[in-house]
């Protein structure tokens, strides 16, 4: 295929072809996709980047900074891909064009550069982040968080940063510390390498603590393999596919010498990500098939625990709990019923259902720096839905979604505790301390 002079595509974009011409244009995304109800255009819809993406592989258009805006808007929640009966890839092409494109680096938006230094520079490396946290922890110490989150919708430098700061939880003020391993409750069944999250250990450590010590309490010796690396979705997801890969190679080199029964997750993200390491290396000649045989072991703690029987457990915890999915998990690894089914063992849950539970909350990785009046709408909207249930608890299993619902409710005047399912089940079984609750 030539292109015209002056248009520019990849062998990468071409390879994609297949996908766009699987896509029938059907229509059926539209109805599941957040952006195109908020914007109502077709170039915000899943057909209308397909369109777009599909001129840019054949060569008919370049990659100019309007494509790449309406690529930029798209949460990649992959809701389309749910609802598509054609099984388009679209989280996949969107990945590649979006590499095509640079990314978010370059573009006019200063919450866009931000984004960018959040996802490839700060977040994928914990202790960067725990130093780049260390000022606003003593900013937040003196007194001053209530007075710069005024300034998170207004134009400056400080705006974008402000809206991170906003996105992070009250600091804690009891350490988490993990031992090097934990040691089965009981009769050994098995062996497991808990997958540390990067934001989740700086951000939400006591996340961690939960999930190691429920899996001891199913009976299985818990690892935490030292020298993991980020899995790469921060990094993939806004442009850098190569970056994506060097991690993901990393990672795979590490984990194929452990000797475990499965590689357990508790983010939504992280699972998705690691799971495609196979399609990610599969032109890797030494990797392809280690990859494969990696995403192969990995499990989303909820998956996990579902395939194994759980103690009964023993305290009761008389609370209204409503669920809220984690694209990455119900989208990304068709995973719904296993987290609902888990939480209602939990004796003294009363679960209900909130209207568009999968829909995307706007967290997105950097998505709510990126795109700040896209994200809020959204979470404004997933706040509306949590609020109409009457809920004293929400769940929900990636940290993205978890600090970007919990500062929607705090905005909102109702700061309900934000936690991951597994929180519930060490409570449940007198792992950690109860939770507190905020009066309805």
């Amino acid at each position: 295929m030539t292109s015209p002079p002056g248009v520019k595509t990849t062998e990468a974009m071409k390879a994609l072809l297949p996908d766009f011409l699987a896509c029938v244009h059907c229509g059926l995304c539209l109805e599941n996709c957040p952006t195109y109800a908020l914007l109502g255009q077709e170039m915000d819809s899943p057909r209308g980047r397909m369109y777009l993406m599909r001129a840019v592989a054949e060569g008919k258009a370049n990659s100019t900074p309007s494509i790449a805006l309406h690529l930029d808007a798209c949460l990649g929640c992959r809701a389309c891909e749910t609802a598509c009966p054609s099984g388009v890839r679209y989280g996949r092409v969107l990945e590649v064009a979006r590499e095509h494109t640079g990314g978010s680096a370059g573009r006019a938006s200063l919450g866009r550069v931000f984004a960018w230094l959040m996802s490839r520079h700060l977040a994928p490396y914990p202790r960067r982040l725990k130093s780049a946290l260390y000022p606003v922890r003593l900013l937040e110490r003196a007194g001053l968080r209530r007075g710069l989150e005024l300034l998170s919708d207004g134009p400056g430098i400080l705006a974008p940063i402000v809206r991170a700061w906003e996105m992070l939880p009250p600091a804690r003020r009891e350490a988490v510390r993990l031992p090097d391993s934990l040691p089965a409750m009981g009769e050994p069944r098995g062996k497991v390498a808990l997958w540390l999250c990067c934001v989740t250990g700086v951000v939400m450590p006591q996340v961690v603590q939960a999930s190691a010590m429920v899996l001891s309490r199913a009976g299985f010796d818990v690892i935490f393999p030292k020298g993991q690396v980020c899995c790469g979705a921060l990094a993939l997801h806004d442009g850098d596919g190569e970056g994506a890969r060097r991690l993901a190679r990393k990672n795979v080199a590490l984990f194929s010498s452990l000797k475990v029964d499965a590689i357990v997750t508790d983010s939504a993200g992280c699972g998705a990500m690691m799971k495609e390491y196979g399609s990610l290396l599969a032109d890797a000649p030494v990797f392809s098939g280690p990859a494969k045989r990696f995403s192969s072991r990995v499990r989303d703690i909820s998956e996990f625990l579902a395939e194994v029987d759980m103690p009964q457990p023993q305290n009761e915890l008389d609370a209204r709990v409503t669920y809220h999915d984690a694209c990455h998990l119900v989208h990304g690894q068709g995973i719904s019923e296993q987290p609902r089914a888990l939480l209602k063992t939990l004796p003294g849950i009363d679960m209900v259902e909130m209207n568009e539970s999968d829909w995307c909350c706007g967290g997105a990785g950097a998505y709510n720096l990126r795109q700040p009046r896209l994200s809020r709408w959204l979470a404004e909207r997933k706040v509306a839905n949590i609020l109409a249930t009457g809920a004293e608890i929400v769940a929900a299993a990636n940290p993205g979604c978890q600090l970007q619902i919990a500062a929607a409710l705090r905005r909102a005047g109702r700061p309900l505790p934000v936690v991951h399912p597994v929180e519930l089940v060490a409570n449940a079984h007198g792992l950690l301390a109860p939770l507190g609750r905020a009066s309805r």
